[in-house]
């Protein structure tokens, strides 16, 4: 029998490896209906959304949040009702995993449980983060002083907090599956092989993965409501409200988001993919995670800079001008 550590190891990182992976349609485009028709479809959904017009039509960008909670007052049928009638759809980065990448997870997952042999937290953490960490173990009964850092957040994130349970589908679900009814073209931004995001995922240093520790901390530390207040920022289109709740910069800043190799070539992706949709005609409704679109120099502030007239609510803070204070 598979140790149980073994199995919590695999299904958290097949979870990682697969949260992007769907089953993509290609089929002929379906016949068009007026870009603002779809526009104003998609927008009655409750998500935020911005729009790119063009002169051949509009590339409809929904900012994704994962595990939306049951609770939050949003139509995912209005999305599913601009989906059909889109001319193609732009879903996540799709992971190619084959067997045995789930066999090496199975097999040898388990090196990711621990810190490597010999190492305890306190070889790593400043005194603060080391109290607040022993503060949580107390709090949660639990013992983190040897486990690998990327595994304690998730704990914290999804055991404790249980961000994840009592949700609803995601947006890019609700797309996915609109899409592959109706025949619409949908294809994902990118691809990445399970091997390299394995690799990559196996030598990285407990040291890469404090950033996401502490995130998830403070996100543990300020307790159950931000789940549900993040829900809820997320309908009323305040993007800065979610951007800046604990549990959105904590998913934002673990792996693979953060990553050197994978992070930039992640949020290029959207970039380029988004470009090459603002050149076809028609509607294009591409599903992004907020977290890289509306972060500083993410997604949107990139194709602003490029020039391109951007509508929806608005994604940062508004700077604060010398000799002026906050209202």
């Amino acid at each position: 029998m598979v140790p149980r550590r073994r199995v919590i190891v695999r299904n958290v990182l097949i979870a990682a490896l697969l949260a992007s992976a769907a089953p993509y349609a290609f089929a002929a485009e379906p016949a068009a209906e007026t870009t603002d028709e779809i526009v104003v479809t998609a927008r009655r959904s409750g998500a935020p959304m911005w729009t790119i017009q063009t002169d051949r039509g509009v590339v409809i960008l929904v900012g994704e949040i994962r595990n939306v909670p049951k609770a939050t007052p949003w139509r995912p049928e209005r999305l599913e009702g601009a989906t059909e009638r889109a001319q193609r759809v732009i879903l996540g980065t799709k992971a190619k995993v084959s067997p045995g990448d789930i066999f090496r997870l199975i097999f040898t997952g388990g090196k990711l449980a621990k810190l490597p042999k010999g190492r305890v937290a306190a070889d790593y953490l400043d005194a603060g983060q080391l109290a607040r960490l022993k503060a949580l173990e107390t709090k949660y009964e639990q013992d983190y002083s040897q486990k690998n850092f990327l595994m304690t957040a998730f704990d914290l994130l999804a055991k404790r907090l249980a961000f994840n349970r009592d949700t609803s589908d995601d947006a890019a679900d609700i797309v996915r599956k609109a899409a592959d009814r109706a025949d619409v073209p949908a294809q994902p931004v990118g691809e990445m092989r399970g091997e390299d995001m394995l690799d990559n995922l196996f030598a990285a240093a407990p040291e890469t993965h404090i950033a996401c520790l502490d995130a998830a901390m403070t996100a543990a530390e300020a307790g159950p409501d931000i789940v549900t207040a993040r829900g809820r920022a997320w309908t009323e289109f305040d993007v800065p409200a979610v951007m800046a709740n604990p549990l959105e910069r904590a998913l934002g800043r673990c792996w693979p988001w953060t990553n050197d190799g994978f992070g930039p070539e992640l949020r290029q992706q959207w970039v380029g993919a988004i470009n090459e949709a603002a050149a076809q005609p028609g509607a294009t409704l591409a599903v992004v995670p907020l977290l890289i679109l509306a972060e500083p120099d993410g997604v949107l502030d990139r194709l602003k800079a490029q020039g391109l007239t951007i509508t929806g609510p608005a994604w940062a803070e508004p700077a604060i001008s010398a000799g002026s204070s906050p209202s």
